[in-house]
């Protein structure tokens, strides 16, 4: 006997929360953004999809713009009662025909942490442009220079958040950046979160969280203007002394493997590599006069 399947691609909604949370924490094919907002708190932001069969949640993808040029695949959940295959392919060109209306967004993006989600992304056209690199290392070995002339590092606070989105916009591309929203997400989630100051001005910042080791430096921006004299070693080394003084036992972080600076910045500090890497994808939506990766 043949049984009519229905399957249909759809926004989706607050009312597909709950069967959205099912598929997330039940299934096994799910690919989540490192991110600090959980995927249900996309719902009500562009493009989110859903793949039902028979009028079930079967699959989802998510993908909204954020900063506005670069939209991050933030979810890619597929249920077992559906192939990798019928899902990517009917829930990817739905959101790439949604993103190519977008004017400003020039990129889509994936940072694929499991290998079948990586072979769907090149398939369909992604590029790998970067590699992203692990480093660890013991505060309580880590001794402290002396600190750059007229630099005073503080805790951050929400009123700092303008002035901290300035200086992320202009220490890193569009690719990278975060946005205010994304940046106060990242402070109420932090452990430790300081900025530097010269002369009253806010020049740098750092964001660090909490892990069952000790902690994580999620990010670290000094303005170009004030780069190469050593504030970001100084905001790194207070970091760790604070995380130092809570009992930590390693502290982690992870940059671009062809980001150079970063990288002897972390090793002089003593941070090491753990073997820890994870491929950067990008699927170019338009093309720029500069190359804002």
């Amino acid at each position: 006997m043949l049984t009519n399947v229905k399957t249909s691609v759809r926004t989706a909604g607050p009312q597909d929360r709950r069967n959205l949370a099912t598929l997330i924490h039940f299934e096994f094919y799910i690919h989540r953004h490192l991110d600090w907002r959980p995927p249900l708190d996309w719902l009500g932001s562009q493009p989110y999809l859903i793949f039902e069969k028979n009028g079930i949640v079967a699959a989802a993808l998510a993908c909204p713009p954020d900063p506005p040029r670069v939209a991050w695949i933030r979810l890619f959940a597929v249920s077992s009662r559906l192939t990798l295959d019928t899902a990517w392919n009917s829930l990817w060109p739905a959101a790439l025909e949604k993103l190519q209306q977008m004017p400003d967004v020039v990129y889509a993006a994936a940072i694929p942490l499991q290998g079948w989600f990586e072979s769907h992304l090149i398939k369909s056209g992604f590029e790998q442009t970067h590699r992203v690199v692990m480093l660890k290392c013991n505060p309580a070995r880590v001794s402290r220079s002396s600190s750059p002339p007229g630099l005073i590092i503080r805790p951050m606070n929400l009123d700092d958040l303008p002035a901290v989105e300035v200086v992320d916009h202009a220490a890193f591309k569009p690719v990278w950046q975060n946005s205010q929203e994304a940046l106060e997400l990242a402070f109420r989630q932090a452990a430790v979160a300081t900025v530097g100051e010269i002369d009253d001005q806010l020049i740098a910042y750092q964001i660090s969280t909490s892990t069952p080791m000790g902690g994580h430096l999620a990010r670290l921006a000094v303005h170009p203007q004030f780069q190469k004299r050593h504030i970001g070693l100084a905001m790194v080394e207070d970091m760790l002394a604070q995380f130092e003084k809570r009992g930590a036992r390693a502290v982690t972080v992870n940059t671009q493997q062809d980001n150079s600076a970063s990288l002897a910045l972390y090793e002089r500090i003593g941070f090491r590599r753990t073997g820890e890497e994870y491929p950067v994808y990008l699927y170019t939506l338009q093309s720029q006069d500069e190359d804002l990766r």
